[in-house]
């Protein structure tokens, strides 16, 4: 294992390029590349036991238990029998290891389950089915229609036109929409041709592995002649294959060289905040138990040399030991294994039972559950529970993730009416849900099934052939760059670049302007069910500058028209001034439809003279073709043809969120959790989407956006975004500021900060490069940790980890990821606590997570109710763990006084072995797996209550301090309450009582009582459960004891039970029970008071908010009503499309095209089929 991670090692660092052959693995083979087998695995069968074993070891209490176990094989020191150790000691590494074997079976079988997918290689001429492991560099293989892509492969041919192939990057990046790959054209010529396919001997030489998603860089060499490689002509392992009936690729990285795999980030072992704390209270309490051991055994030295040393005849010193001095040193030992109590080994089993516990809550909560795709929640950890409990920032993905990342034709303006809004006889509006009425689109046989729309008035329009409605529609079927399909007539099946034009294209459809074909020169519409065919003249295409598209037909009748889309800010701009009135209207309609966070398009059109044009289509072409400025002269004509547009209305799309998102961030903000949106998407749509979501809203003082282009630019934008929501943190005088200036290897905390206001902050991918340096990344934090909201936009998977390891580092804070692509796994595994969304966009991010659902809006239960409970319960527990045991252990230091520091236990030795393990182990595990302090309902509607978990009020050092406190003032109670009463004290009967075997009883039975009263007054939620192992508990140890100490017991096992009798002799006597009620009294009685004053007195900001709802409980309120969020504002989306520039180009080449559609130019499907005419040119 440690040679293979040599040579990986070494080939990693050698890999500068990458070169590799074709049909050659001889040559490929003497690189030594990865095969694309995956492991994500930890063990194997053999190292299973070491490794696991070496792992949990490295718990210090582990390794401190197996130490004790040492000592007690040591006769001279040892005072407890051996087996009071190993048994839990085996205990708890078999659980470990137990549950460490079945995550890594569950690991094991997905590597197996994606090592062994079959794929078709080409091997010697042939095409044989091959594992997916199997697969080498440089090895061609064949994909067909919805195939995952096997590796990243260099594409070769396909069964499309100009071997273009469509593939839906859902697993990568999240993102349903198809996006087209193209081959070269030197390698499309090989086809299907099995014969050409193996001849094929290319050379590639291209950049070593990397994580890089959206870039690649490489050449091909072909028989002599070089050909430039790019991003555009690799499939990625990851990617599906759809609308594509085969395609050829040559493997160019296979397993955990492919992008996919590169991007997946370290698997790194997670630990929740409180172990990393309990590891250093160990440490305190092993610190304390040494000072302990050592003020015993000093004082065992002292009185052996004082006193014991002349009292050797009645009690002589151990074989060996021939000075006070010695036998003190062996005393230090002795009381350690007595001591070691302090912290128990039941400790961890029962933590890890309470996780596992609350674990299965998460698995079994039907609240959680998804019907639609069958998909209930998943705790793939069971280590991280209480962590959910302390979140103090979400970072998440936005497409898949807060979207459905589907888009839906929601309203429109069309010539100053709008449309979409349903209403109801007396002209009220009205909410739309599922039981409104929809539009019958069954006039139109070729509509779309799944297309929703409720307003009536509009198909009226329609079919009342208004002219502005009719031209509306036209331009929608007209000004596109959507491929349509018609496998089987009527069945059409659009390929949109973008999701936006699928839908507008679609709405066209339904209302009966139906976009049937395309070929490089023609658009064939079916309008009204008439065929028409426009002739296609140009496409003015979008780029991110222009923000619009436009497209110049010639309809039938031989009318020239210029159709125009885009954003209102740019298509205002170029209107005719004839329609001021009418953009007032729409402005309006606009500015409702922007108020419900739909992404709107102002659409335009203008009728062309043909002299003008004929001159402009020439200037056009030798513009297209200059060598030098080809993009600006283009622009510049495109300018000039777009002006003195005529507007024809605007549309309204929802880019539709998941349900319940806007709710799940409202009650999340209020439970002061800072939510941060990082998205690849491009930041007019990120910042759409945080305005729909109710992230943004227009009662922010401002939205900053960092932009800049160079380093200075934007720390310079950062510093100004800071100055005004905190100008005093500039200031000499300023905490964090002092604090930096001071130079220290210690790695700095920022303390949280408050800005004057709520502010928002958006930075785009190429600021955040900058940001993320070494020198501007406090600027950054400090910035953005002062921002209610932050959306970085166009950000690379690997930036997206950065940001969340920023974080980390900068603040005392616990991290959440949320994601459902694959280009959120490094987010995912950086981040404290990683979710994964399993939705339709694929399940990487699944496989990475710690915990996963269906829905984004489940993650409000998630840390609210089970987060929540869970922190609260582990917390209870170890407050109580620790007081019990240092209340038990202590009361053998007392003791020490009293019996010349001998290493005598207080307890008879069977109550010390089943004090952890039986007697209080139930009722604390019974608290912490059922107690919560409200229900599921009242954490959901007062979501104030989680802020205690992120502030870590509940289980602190201070917290810690006073439970040992606490349990030493109760075992100062417990010693000298008993020996008090025991001292010369007489039974009832005349005979003596004050024996070590009473006082022993009688210090275990008022301890048990004690700690029971306890936890019965740390109990919030009785349940049978608790009242049973409680009561029951204390039954056990009444009948254990009664059994122990009887007669029958001493004569079977004389040596192992030696109190006889002790039992009923002692616990007859009513003197003894008066002593362990005023133990009970006394250490009860201060904690009572204490909660009680300090609840009345100094209430916390959660004793608050339990009084209230107290008070609520007591007159249930009413159901609250489902209410739709809405938002005002007068910011309107730009330019919304997501689809590449240059798509245009394109379709005018007709590269992309298939051979006519034989049902292109037939209505037959439509109301007026026997009006049906081929109109041509």
């Amino acid at each position: 294992m440690s040679l293979f991670g040599l040579q990986f090692g070494k080939k990693k660092l050698r890999e500068e390029e990458r070169q590799l052959q074709a049909n050659n693995r001889d040559f490929n083979l003497q690189f030594e590349y990865a095969n694309n087998s995956i492991k994500t695995s930890k063990y194997n069968f053999f190292t299973f036991l070491p490794l696991n074993l070496f792992e949990q070891f490295q718990r210090i209490a582990n390794a401190y238990f197996l130490f004790l176990l040492i000592l007690q094989l040591i006769p001279q020191i040892s005072s407890l029998a051996w087996f009071t150790t190993v048994v839990p000691l085996v205990l708890v590494l078999a659980v470990s290891g137990v549950k460490d074997a079945i995550d890594d079976f569950n690991r094991h079988k997905s590597d197996k389950h994606v090592n062994n997918r079959p794929v078709q290689v080409l091997i010697n001429g042939m095409l044989k089915d091959e594992k997916w492991m199997n697969v080498q560099v440089g090895d061609i293989i064949k994909l067909e229609n919805n195939n995952f892509v096997t590796a990243d492969l260099l594409l070769l041919s396909s069964s499309e036109p100009h071997s273009l192939t469509y593939i839906e990057t859902a697993e990568l990046d999240g993102e349903t929409n198809l996006k087209v790959k193209q081959a070269l054209t030197v390698t499309a010529e090989l086809g299907e041709d099995l014969q050409k396919l193996t001849e094929f001997n290319g050379e590639v030489k291209c950049e070593a592995p990397n994580n890089k998603l959206d870039k690649f860089t490489g050449t091909l060499t072909l028989r002599g002649e070089k050909y430039a490689l790019d991003n555009e002509k690799m499939l990625l392992r990851g990617c599906t294959i759809r609308n594509t009936e085969w395609c050829f690729g040559l493997v160019i990285y296979a397993g955990p060289d492919t992008k996919l795999m590169q991007n997946s980030g370290k698997t790194t072992f997670k630990r929740t905040s409180i172990d990393r704390l309990m590891n250093v209270l160990v440490l305190v309490i092993f610190a304390f138990l040494a000072l302990m051991c050592l003020i015993l055994a000093i004082g065992n030295g002292i009185w052996e040399y004082d006193k014991g040393y002349y009292f050797q005849v009645y009690l002589p010193w151990a074989e060996g030991v021939n000075s006070a001095s010695y036998s003190g040193f062996l005393m230090f030992w002795s009381y350690v294994i007595i001591l070691n109590t302090v912290v128990p080994i039941s400790l961890y089993v029962s933590v890890e039972i309470i996780r596992l516990g609350n674990s299965f809550y998460i698995d079994w909560d039907r609240k959680m559950y998804y019907p639609l795709n069958d998909t209930p929640a998943q705790a793939r950890t069971t280590t991280l529970n209480e962590e959910l409990g302390q979140i103090k920032y979400i970072f998440s993905d936005k497409t898949g993730t807060l979207t459905q990342n589907i888009m839906c034709f929601n309203k429109c303006s069309i010539n100053g009416k709008s449309y979409g809004d349903v209403y109801d006889m007396s002209g009220q509006r009205i909410e739309i849900n599922e039981n409104t009425e929809k539009v019958d689109f069954s006039y139109n046989q070729l509509a779309d099934p799944k297309f929703a729309f409720y307003d009536h008035s509009l198909v009226e329009a329609v079919k009342l052939s208004d002219v502005p409605t009719h031209r509306f529609f036209r331009l929608l079927s007209l000004c596109h760059t959507v491929m349509p399909e018609e496998k089987k007539e009527g069945n059409l099946v659009y390929q949109a670049q973008s999701p936006d034009e699928g839908a507008l294209v679609t709405a066209a459809r339904n209302f009966g302007f139906v976009f049937r074909a395309r070929t490089p020169e023609t658009i064939t519409v079916v309008e009204m069910g008439e065929t028409k065919i426009y002739k296609l003249l140009a496409i003015l295409d979008f780029n991110n500058v222009r923000k619009r598209m436009s497209v110049i037909v010639r309809s039938p009748e031989g009318d020239l028209t210029l159709y125009c889309k885009g954003a209102d800010t740019i298509l205002y701009e170029l209107l005719h001034s004839s329609c001021d009135t009418l953009k007032e209207e729409t402005t309006e309609h606009l500015n409702e439809f922007a108020g419900e966070g739909l992404r709107t398009l102002v659409v335009a059109y203008k009728n062309l003279d043909e002299d003008y044009f004929q001159e402009w289509i020439r200037r056009h072409h030798e513009a297209s073709t200059a060598l030098e400025g080809r993009e600006d002269k283009l622009s510049e004509l495109y300018e000039e043809i777009e002006k003195d547009l005529m507007l024809l209305g605007a549309t309204a799309i929802e880019d539709k969120l998941q349900d319940g998102v806007p709710q799940t961030i409202e009650t999340l903000a209020k439970a002061n959790i800072k939510i941060w949106v990082l998205t690849g998407d491009k930041q007019e749509t990120a910042m759409n989407i945080g305005y729909s979501c109710n992230l943004l809203n227009d009662d922010m003082e401002d939205v900053f956006i960092i932009e800049g282009s160079t380093s200075d630019d934007v720390l310079n934008e950062l510093r100004n975004a800071r100055k005004k929501m905190k100008p005093d943190s500039f200031l000499d005088s300023d905490e964090i500021n002092i604090q930096f200036e001071k130079s220290s290897k210690k790695p700095k905390i920022i303390p949280d900060e408050q800005a004057n206001g709520v502010y928002g902050l958006v930075i785009t991918g190429h600021s955040l490069a900058y940001a993320l340096e070494g020198n501007l990344e406090l600027e950054l934090v400090r910035t953005a940790c002062l921002c209610k909201v932050v959306i970085c936009c166009r950000v690379t998977p690997l930036q997206k980890a950065q940001v969340v390891e920023l974080v980390k580092k900068y603040k005392k804070a616990v991290t959440l990821a949320i994601g459902d692509g694959a280009n959120d796994v490094s987010m995912i595994k950086t981040a404290h606590i990683g979710v994964g969304i399993s939705g339709q966009e694929g399940m990487q991010a699944v496989l990475s997570s710690d915990f996963s659902f269906a829905q984004f809006r489940y993650l409000q239960r998630l840390l609210l109710v089970h987060g929540r409970w869970s922190y609260i319960r582990m917390c209870k527990f170890l407050k109580y763990f620790f007081y019990k045991n240092f209340a038990f252990t202590l009361v053998h230091f007392w003791y020490g006084f009293f019996s010349g520091f001998s290493a005598q236990t207080v307890y008879d030795e069977w109550f010390i072995t089943l004090y952890n393990l039986v007697y209080t182990s139930l009722p604390v595990l019974g608290m912490s797996l059922f107690d919560q302090d409200v229900d599921d309902r009242w954490s959901m509607l007062f979501p104030q209550l989680y802020v205690p978990g992120q502030q870590n009020l509940y289980f602190n050092k201070t917290v810690f301090v006073k439970c040992m406190l606490q349990g030493i003032y109760s075992s100062l109670i417990l010693f000298f309450i008993p020996y008090g009463a025991m001292y010369n004290t007489m039974r009832s009967d005349g005979k003596a009582i004050a024996d070590y075997q009473s006082f022993a009883l009688m210090a275990q039975t008022c301890l048990l009582i004690v700690v029971s009263v306890q936890i019965g007054l740390d109990t919030s939620y009785w349940t049978v459960v608790n009242q049973f192992f409680i009561w029951g508990s204390l039954s056990v140890y009444f009948a254990i004891t009664f059994t122990m100490y009887s007669d029958g017991m001493y004569l079977i096992f004389t040596a192992s039970f030696p109190f006889i009798g002790t039992a009923r002799n002692t616990l007859s006597q009513p003197n003894v029970w008066l002593a362990i009620f005023l133990s009970i009294t006394l250490c009860v009685l201060p904690v009572v008071g204490f909660r009680f004053l300090k609840a009345q007195l100094k209430p916390t900001p959660s004793d608050k908010v339990l009084l209230k709802i107290k008070e609520a409980k007591k007159r249930p309120p009413p159901p609250s009503p489902k209410r739709r969020l809405r938002r005002t504002s007068t910011r309107r989306s730009g330019y919304a499309f997501s689809h590449q520039h240059g798509f245009g180009a394109l379709i005018m080449s007709g590269r992309n095209m298939r051979p006519k559609s034989p049902f292109a130019t037939t209505g037959t499907f439509s109301p007026n089929s026997d009006k049906h005419k081929h109109k041509g040119l």
